[in-house]
């Protein structure tokens, strides 16, 4: 959602964009006049990846590598962004973990291997205890068939470990069955296992009021969630802060041409606040130009 995006928070003086990614956000809000954008990521990959995309701008961009609810509080800013959830560019590669369609290492921890205190999915699959796995499958991947799901994992992994995607995803469509025409069956056991290992609400719920923190009067703060959880967080802590106004009554949608171009954005909902000196919310219907509600 680069253009809502950019109608949003191009040509303030300092952006933080605390998902970097492949800096696609980035070089938007760099090349709609924004004076300095600082890129933060707990990626490495991103960091150097993004990087080297960004060096025309010279000292415009910073990179910060770091988890977003570690940015310093010097960093004073007109806006922050977050596009939440796993980068296109993690998914696709396969030695990441992130991906049910494709065989690689049970992994997913969005730091990569080297990430200090954060356990691989692997970890998690063949130690955590059959009743854990089941809540965390059934909160963080809102999977009716948990317990089943947890169950075929038990019964896997006494049989040896589980360590590839691929495996990990058999054990889970023979669980719950596939359905004809419709999304993968290990889908949701994925994401949760993704939000556990990378503990992203916690980090989520912990940066917003940070974020808020960060912003100099009028400043925005924007998100962008793929699913139910990371938008009921985001939600609300906007209706609850009171020291911002809400710029979107509604989520702001994709648009139909680009749900079409990219298939991942259809689930995505942004929504946007503005800080403001008296700290009354003041709910407003003001969106970019061309945002589809």
């Amino acid at each position: 959602m680069v253009e809502e995006v950019v109608g949003f928070l191009g040509g303030r003086d300092t952006v933080i964009d605390m998902t970097l990614g492949n800096g696609g956000h980035a070089e938007a809000l760099l090349r709609s006049g924004c004076k300095r954008v600082v890129g933060v990521d707990r990626d490495p990959e991103a960091i150097a990846l993004a990087g080297s995309r960004l060096a025309p701008f010279g000292d415009r961009f910073v990179a910060v590598h770091a988890r977003f609810s570690e940015v310093p509080a010097g960093n004073r800013a007109d806006g922050v962004l977050f596009d939440l959830g796993v980068s296109t560019m993690q998914l696709e590669r396969a030695e990441r973990g992130f991906s049910y369609r494709v065989p690689g290492p049970l992994d997913m921890r969005m730091g990569g291997r080297g990430e200090e205190g954060t356990e691989s999915a692997l970890h998690l699959v063949n130690s955590a205890s059959e009743e854990e796995l089941a809540r965390i499958v059934f909160e963080f991947g809102e999977e009716r068939r948990a317990r089943k799901v947890a169950a075929a994992v038990a019964r896997a992994r006494a049989r040896r470990p589980i360590e590839t995607t691929d495996e990990l995803a058999r054990v889970v469509a023979g669980a719950v069955g596939r359905r004809r025409g419709g999304p993968h069956p290990a889908r949701r056991t994925f994401q949760a296992l993704r939000i556990a290992v990378n503990r992203e609400l916690e980090e989520l719920a912990a940066s917003l009021p940070r974020a808020v923190d960060l912003l100099t009067p009028g400043g925005r703060v924007v998100t962008i969630a793929y699913h139910s959880l990371e938008d009921r967080t985001v939600k609300r802590f906007l209706a609850a802060e009171p020291r911002l106004r809400s710029l979107t009554r509604k989520p702001v949608r994709p648009s139909p041409k680009e749900a079409a171009r990219n298939p991942r954005a259809r689930s995505a909902k942004l929504r946007a606040a503005e800080l403001v000196d008296d700290g009354a919310t003041r709910p407003t219907d003001q969106e970019p130009r061309g945002a589809a509600a």
